[in-house]
């Protein structure tokens, strides 16, 4: 029996998370575990650095154009102060009109990302119709949901999905929580350890209407600070020939932008830049 009397060094007053700082469980959760009794992943437990590594997905955005959606994500993955890969998938083409952006946990991410896709389209092979842009956001919203408990254990998995509506004819942009709460963008939104850079960079930048060569842009410029300031965030890498991933999703379906385009941007983007700091 635990002692609850008050006083008692095991007292937590009213508050629960208070008493998980004072007990450490004689079978602690999975995230005390793959810490080694280590590093702090959960409220109440912490300690040395973890023996299992986990690799993160970082930088991913979206922003809303005239004729649907772009799509942006470095390539970079990290593992703590290290640079875990530097060309990993981030952007998931789900089906036709819609792709999913992964930040987070890369592992728990990519198989949910891979899973959805399979998912819609099982369901759509059951049921003989294309289910609705939204009832798709909906369906994601569930398996984060379902994620919940390895995320409270520290492997976060926290999606971007935006696709063409076929039925509006526009381009929309679900985010989510961790609990798996889907909110809608009108605009644009980031997620991962640079998103807030990145965003700031989309609020001076972004306005409605935007064409599709001007929303990459804006889109590549927007990841090019975020490199700059986020650690885990991975920038242009000239001499590797490795450039973000841009997706562009419209009625035509969804498309890659090439690299070689790509590339052309980010050449122009520093080009500019460096016009600007040089005296």
């Amino acid at each position: 029996m635990i002692p609850f009397r008050e006083g008692s060094p095991l007292w937590g007053g009213s508050s629960f998370v208070e008493l998980l700082h004072r007990v450490r469980p004689e079978n602690p959760p999975l995230s005390y575990v793959l810490s080694g009794g280590g590093e702090k992943v959960s409220p109440g437990f912490s300690g040395g650095p973890s023996p299992l590594p986990v690799w993160h997905g970082t930088t991913v955005l979206a922003l809303t154009t005239r004729t649907g959606v772009v799509m942006a994500a470095d390539r970079q993955a990290s593992e703590g102060y290290q640079v875990a890969d530097r060309a990993i998938q981030k952007i998931f083409p789900v089906d036709r009109t819609s792709a999913v952006a992964i930040a987070g946990a890369a592992g728990p991410a990519i198989e949910m990302a891979r899973l959805f896709r399979v998912e819609i389209e099982h369901y759509e092979k059951l049921e003989g119709v294309a289910l609705s842009l939204l009832g798709k956001a909906n369906k994601l919203g569930q398996m984060v949901r379902d994620h919940l408990p390895l995320a409270l254990q520290g492997l976060l998995v926290v999606p971007l999905y935006a696709g063409y509506d076929t039925r509006s004819g526009t381009g929309r942009i679900f985010k989510y929580d961790a609990a798996g709460g889907r909110y809608e963008e009108d605009t644009f939104h980031s997620n991962g350890s640079g998103g807030l850079f990145a965003r700031n960079v989309l609020k001076m930048l972004y306005h409605p209407g935007m064409e599709e060569a001007e929303a990459v842009s804006t889109a590549l410029r927007a990841l090019y600070e975020a490199a700059d300031d986020d650690l885990a965030t991975g920038g242009a890498d000239f001499v590797r020939g490795i450039y973000p991933l841009v997706h562009v999703i419209d009625r035509q379906g969804v498309r890659e932008v090439p690299s070689s385009d790509v590339a052309r941007v980010l050449e122009d983007i520093s080009t500019n830049l460096k016009r600007r700091v040089t005296p």
